[in-house]
């Protein structure tokens, strides 16, 4: 980005709060790894501009950097930048959100509400520890989106859209040895895609790759798991599912099939604290 958009750091002279959290696993440095910054009190109660939030999400060099700003409703407005543009949905960094919000900005609640491009998401305390939120389902329609097999260097069983691309694959095996490419992925219609497979030890595993957001291959992905529900629920007749994203760092996910939305259930760690100065 031109450096000349950017407010010169001497007219800003603030200060913002950074958490960073480990989202969809109960251990340190597995998970997805998300930047929460809290922005009340950093300008005013209004946003900072876009392109300095996108330098932020840059310099975290992280999938997600989520920011938040209290309303007077006792809400919270939320959004997320990848390292290379504005999204309108993400799992992760929304349960890391409500992580930092149900621990550490207002301990005493157990709900919190988001407004997001994708409408009001919600994250709740839950058993053992786990946060619970409640997404919009997005049931993939099937679709050819391109040369799957080319990108994957595996033939896929099945294709469908829905935000993203998905491909479905023999089995776990498959999915976890499929050798992307992520030029060829970049080419797909859309340009991200999801890999799923019944799971060894678990209902279904996923692998999510979304190279023109500046992620290659992202660590879990919340947002996969709002198609991946309603196709795997449809597939094996059941609502309620255990779900592992088998990338490197891993992760896992409880999901459920509520008709028009679906119920996703993780843990998440925080693993740093820090301060952005402007």
């Amino acid at each position: 980005m031109p450096e000349s958009s950017l407010p010169p750091a001497s007219t800003l002279q603030k200060e913002i709060p950074l958490f960073q959290i480990d989202a969809f696993t109960g251990r340190p440095f597995s998970g997805n790894p998300a930047a929460v910054c809290p922005l009340d009190g950093v300008n005013g109660g209004d946003w900072l501009p876009d392109d300095l939030l996108q330098a932020i999400a840059v310099e975290n060099n992280l999938s997600e950097t989520a920011y938040l700003r209290s309303r007077d409703d006792g809400d919270f407005d939320l959004r997320w930048f990848t390292p290379g543009r504005e999204v309108d949905l993400c799992g992760h960094a929304t349960l890391a959100s409500g992580h930092v919000v149900l621990n550490r900005l207002d301990p005493a609640r157990d709900t919190v509400t988001f407004h997001t491009r994708s409408g009001p998401l919600t994250v709740t305390r839950g058993e053992d520890g786990k946060l619970v939120m409640d997404f919009p389902a997005q049931p993939p329609e099937a679709a050819d989106i391109g040369d799957v097999a080319g990108a994957l260097g595996v033939a896929p069983e099945e294709t469908f859209t829905a935000p993203y691309g998905m491909a479905v694959l023999k089995d776990e095996a498959a999915v976890r040895n499929a050798s992307p490419d992520f030029r060829k992925i970049a080419a797909l219609t859309p340009p991200e895609l999801i890999i799923t497979a019944p799971g060894d030890d678990c209902d279904f595993v996923s692998r999510f790759f979304a190279p023109t957001h500046g992620i290659d291959e992202d660590p879990v992905t919340g947002s996969a798991h709002c198609i991946l529900t309603p196709y795997w629920s449809k597939r094996l007749g059941k609502t309620k599912m255990f779900a592992r994203q088998i990338s490197a760092r891993g992760g896992e996910i409880w999901c459920e099939d509520a008709g028009d939305r679906v119920i996703l259930t993780g843990e998440a760690v925080e693993v740093m604290t820090g301060t952005i100065r402007l």
